[in-house]
This record gives structure tokens, C-alpha cells and sequence, in this order.
């Protein structure tokens, strides 16, 4: 009898530490305690069984009432009328909006860069995307030492406590062989079909106009996108100059060292360079009027040119750079910079006009004491905003709440469109049959206030603080499991998946006939004679 007690002693002190573990809800890890832990974390569903039921199923082009349902991540049925057994878990959406995921076009995350690394890693970034409603990201690799596998390979290290779906661009920095070769690679080995080259930050990352050139080729031959980062990096260096020169050495001289004219004279140039080699451009962060008007002006022209505003450029102006306070001037550092009001309501209107395509973050979070590094030289506070968990919000709020875009709009500018672009949908996307069950459900007549206190990042400051609005996400389906609902986080280090995206995207269509015009009408070479002289 003793022996049988000492044995149920044994397995209750063995057993009941991990099922409490299990049972326990995860509010994000004790706010922050054990990142990146693979004991950090439950997985929130147990059931690989998902019914939502009534609510209204919004895709880019249609909506209706009707019950989705789900089996092992995937959508199974999208029906007015679903009947499930009892082995299924049912949500009601009765009155709210069922959505695709959000997906975020640009992000930064463990990204190293002026001299430290941003805050927010492939874990805890994700799981603030999460509590926003965004299911999927695709992160930028930088090469290791200019080369491009190295690159991949850290990246991939880095995403292993991913806790969502992801993808990857890849930036390029220098030109031979080498990487002509990686970059093919890339596209036909590791599921990458974009590559970005970076117009600024000279001596890090910028291109010349030769290896813009010869980049445009190689993504055009590979049917890759190419993708820019458009301010003129030599006016940029030369506007720092005349700002120290003058005394202003606070982040006001962020904004005033690399004004609107230097992003519309790069925009520009990265537009006609494409269109000389008759290849798609995605145009990142387009931030100013200059900028949008140069993509307005290629697209009525035909040329297959996107351009992505970001959140934050959507929704605030520059005024907070000229903050008594440095801690909340420098928080709104980024490149290019938040401009003068006005230019947030002229991208807002060319959202809504389909002039820009989908929205992105740029979200690169670094934390208070990263930025006072330049507290006494604005070229030193690194650059960089958040994002990716208010975009959802803030995107809805702005644009929806106020008339400009509808319902499926907000779906294709925050979702399908960016699964168009980068080869993905409906795996991604859609709310339809086949698809991924990466869903959102939105209340339209809840709300919410964004706070430093309350969101999921590392950061201790955050650009959109004390903005209210309507339009909250209560719950964020990912992979089949529900990880937010009740304002609370539940994800596990690790269960995010890699996903691969194939060239030779819809904006690829046509391109060859495209060329084979241009050919037929050269009237060249001439035929001569030769002379006799």
C-alpha cells in the first residue's frame, strides 16, 4: 500500500506541473517573461474542428451571411447553412465581419541595422500581428557579408520561434556573378519571388543606377518583382550636411534633410529605369505626394507599377518630429519621413482610387533608450516606426469608418491583394474552399484605443498612442487555431510555417508580348549599302 501511495505522489508531482502548463491561459507569456521559450505559450484550439457561424464573409470582391467551416487549418465549406456534430467547436459572428487575415507586405523584424537590432523578433512581432488581426507577414533577409544564401540561412535561424505564417523578400546590395546566380536560386530553390534594392542609406544598402540595371534584368528573366526603396541617397547625405551646418541636430532634421523632392526624383527614376527594361516595380512605403503622383502617372501609361503606402503615413503627419520632447520626436523617425499634413489625406484618396494597390507597416521597432543614441545627431537615431499590430485597426478606422473604401476594399488593401502580388492566393487571401484558415472576426460596432501599456511588441512607445476608434478584430483564426479572443494572446513559439511564393505573379502577364511589340517596332537594323568610299 505504500509503494501504490509513493507511486501516486510520484505521478501527481511529475504530471501536474505540465498539465497546469497546458490549462493555463497565455496572456503573451506573462507580458513578456520567457520570449522565444518553446515552453512559451499554448496552443489555443485542441479541436481541428471550426465552425463560424452567421456572420458576414467579406472577400475582396463579394460578401455574404454565411457559416464557414473548418477541418486541420484548412477551409472546408463556405455555406449560408452549415450543420456540424457535436465534436466541433462553433463561434458566433452573428452581426460582425468574417475576413481573410491581414497580411503585411513589409516588415523588419531581429533586423540588424544602424548599429543595434530592432526589439521585436519572428516571436513576439508575430504575436502582436496576431492580437491586430494580421495572420501573415513578409520579412526582408539582408545578405551576410553581400551574400544572399548566408542571408537566408540566418533568416531562417532567426524564424524558427515564428508563431504565424511568413514569407520572405530579399534585399540586394552589390552585383557579380555571385549573386546573379543566388538570386536564381532564391527564386527556384527557396520560394523567394521578390528582390528590393535600396535608392538610399549610402554605404550600407544603396544601389547604383548600374546595379539597379542589372538587377531589374536578372528578376525580369527570373519572374521575380522587383521591388525599390525609393530617396535619392546622395541628396539625402547632402541635406544631413546643410542640416548639422545649420544647428539642427534633433529629429525635426530627419524630415527636413530628405524632403518629399528627393523620394519623387528616386520614385521617378526606379519607374523609368523598370520601364527601360520592361519589368514590374513594386514601389515600398510610398510616403508623399511626389512619390503617389509618379506611380499615378505610370499607371494611366500601362506600366505594371504598385505602390504600397504604409500605415503610418496614412494616418499622421510630421508635425510630431517638432515634439518639445526627444523621447516622443524620435519614436516617429523613419525613412522616408512622415510628411507635412496633407500628403496623409492625398495617399489616403489615392487608396481609395486604387492608384496605390496595399498597404503595408515598415514595422522596425526600436526601443527608447536605441533611439536617445542620437540625441544629439538625428543621423544617429535608428530608423524605424510599429505597425504591425495597429494596422488592421487603424487602416479600418481611417479608411472604412470614414466612407473611403468599402467593406471589400478594406479586405483586398489589407489581405488579397498582397496575395495576388506575391503569387499566393487563394492559399492565402480568401475566405474560400481550399484556402488556408488564417481568419479574422471584426466587430465593426466595437472599439478600441491603442496603448504602449496594452499592445504585444517590445517596444515601450508606440507612434499611434491614445488613438481611439471603431472597428475592433475579437478573434484571430491562424492555422486553423483560434489564438485571440476575450483580449487575450494565446501562441506557441515555433508553430508558424515558412511559405514559399512562386515566381511569374499576375503582373508578369503579357510582359513577353509587351517586348515582342517593342521588337517588331524598331525598324532596325537598317539594311545599307555598303560605301564605296
Amino acid at each position: 500500500m505504500a509503494q501504490f501511495l509513493h507511486f501516486i505522489f510520484f505521478l501527481i508531482i511529475t504530471i501536474t506541473p505540465s498539465l497546469l502548463a497546458q490549462s493555463q491561459p497565455n496572456q503573451f507569456c506573462e507580458a513578456g517573461i520567457g520570449y522565444g521559450e518553446s515552453t512559451c505559450g499554448t496552443a489555443s484550439s485542441s479541436s481541428s474542428k471550426l465552425l463560424i457561424k452567421g456572420g458576414t464573409v467579406v472577400n475582396a470582391h463579394h460578401q455574404q451571411v454565411a457559416d464557414v467551416y473548418i477541418e486541420d487549418g484548412i477551409i472546408v465549406a463556405v455555406n449560408p447553412t452549415i450543420m456540424v456534430g457535436d465534436d466541433v467547436r462553433v463561434i458566433d459572428a452573428t452581426g460582425k465581419f468574417v475576413m481573410p487575415g491581414g497580411i503585411d507586405p513589409h516588415t523588419h523584424l531581429e533586423f540588424e541595422f544602424m548599429n543595434t537590432v530592432s526589439v521585436d523578433d519572428f516571436f513576439s512581432g508575430q504575436a502582436a500581428a496576431l492580437a491586430g488581426g494580421t495572420t501573415m507577414h513578409i520579412d526582408f533577409v539582408f545578405p551576410t557579408n553581400g551574400n544572399l544564401t548566408a542571408g537566408f540561412e540566418a533568416y531562417e535561424k532567426k524564424a524558427k520561434k515564428s508563431c504565424m505564417d511568413y514569407g520572405f523578400h530579399m534585399a540586394v546590395t552589390k552585383w557579380d556573378e555571385t549573386v546573379s546566380r543566388e538570386m536564381e536560386l532564391m527564386v527556384k530553390e527557396k520560394g523567394i519571388n521578390s528582390f528590393k534594392f535600396f535608392l538610399a542609406y549610402k554605404g550600407f544598402a544603396m544601389v547604383n543606377d548600374e546595379l539597379l540595371l542589372e538587377g531589374f534584368k536578372k528578376c525580369k528573366s527570373l519572374g521575380a518583382l522587383a521591388m525599390v526603396h525609393a530617396e535619392n541617397g546622395d541628396a539625402v547625405i547632402e541635406g544631413q550636411r546643410k542640416m548639422i551646418e545649420l544647428g539642427i541636430t534633433g529629429p525635426e532634421g530627419h524630415a527636413l534633410s530628405r524632403p518629399a523632392v528627393v523620394e519623387g526624383e528616386a520614385t521617378a527614376r526606379a519607374i523609368r529605369l523598370a520601364d527601360f527594361v520592361n519589368t514590374p516595380l513594386y514601389v515600398v512605403h510610398v510616403m508623399s505626394i511626389d512619390a503617389m503622383e509618379e506611380v499615378a502617372k505610370a499607371r494611366k501609361a500601362g506600366q505594371r507599377v504598385i505602390g504600397e503606402p504604409v500605415v503610418s503615413g496614412l494616418a499622421l503627419d510630421e508635425s510630431w518630429l517638432w515634439h518639445p520632447d526627444f523621447d516622443t520626436a524620435a519614436k516617429y523617425v523613419m525613412s522616408p519621413p512622415i510628411r507635412k499634413k496633407g500628403h496623409d489625406k492625398a495617399l489616403q484618396a489615392a487608396l481609395s482610387s486604387g492608384v496605390l494597390q496595399l498597404v503595408g507597416t515598415d514595422h522596425c521597432v526600436f526601443n527608447s533608450t536605441q533611439k536617445a543614441s542620437g540625441i544629439d545627431d538625428f543621423r544617429k537615431i535608428p530608423n524605424g516606426v510599429n505597425g504591425l499590430e495597429e494596422r488592421m485597426h487603424v487602416v479600418w478606422d481611417i479608411m472604412v469608418e470614414s466612407g473611403q473604401i468599402s467593406v471589400t476594399d478594406y479586405v483586398r488593401v489589407t489581405s488579397t491583394e498582397c496575395a495576388r502580388i506575391f503569387n499566393i492566393y487563394p492559399k492565402k487571401g480568401a475566405i474560400l474552399p481550399g484556402s488556408d484558415a488564417d481568419i479574422i472576426i471584426l466587430n465593426p460596432n466595437s472599439s478600441f484605443e491603442i496603448t504602449a501599456k496594452s499592445h504585444h511588441s517590445r517596444t515601450d512607445t508606440n507612434i499611434y498612442e491614445g488613438r481611439k476608434g471603431k472597428g475592433k478584430v475579437e478573434v484571430t483564426i491562424s492555422g486553423g487555431r483560434v489564438v485571440w479572443e476575450n483580449n487575450e494572446l494565446k501562441v506557441v513559439p515555433g508553430t508558424g510555417k515558412y511559405i514559399e511564393m512562386p515566381p511569374y505573379s499576375y503582373l508578369f502577364d503579357g510582359i513577353d508580348k509587351k517586348d515582342a511589340i517593342y521588337l517588331n517596332s524598331l525598324q532596325a537594323p537598317v539594311k545599307r549599302a555598303k560605301s564605296t568610299a
